[in-house]
């Protein structure tokens, strides 16, 4: 997947986190929303941490395509 495709990927993930998150004030989500967030916050950290690491490849003179998305767990509350 190139760098485009992930940023392309983590604009649609923040565009459904949004709407989710507008619906959440004042009548709040239902069970299944939350947990549709839970699952959009989890995937927007994987699609951070992959192109992370492809640019990094990429700097330092390695192959991008290397970088494979990472378990959850591992990337679970990714800082930007």
């Amino acid at each position: 997947m190139a760098d485009e495709e992930i940023i392309s990927r983590i604009d649609e993930l923040v565009e459904e986190e949004r709407e989710l998150r507008k619906r959440a004030v004042g009548n709040g989500l239902t069970v299944e929303e939350q947990g549709r967030l839970g699952l959009l916050e989890q995937r927007l950290d994987q699609c951070w941490d992959l192109l992370r690491q492809r640019r990094a490849n990429a700097e330092f003179n390695q192959d991008p395509n290397a970088a494979k998305a990472r378990p959850i767990d591992q990337v679970e509350s990714y800082r930007q």
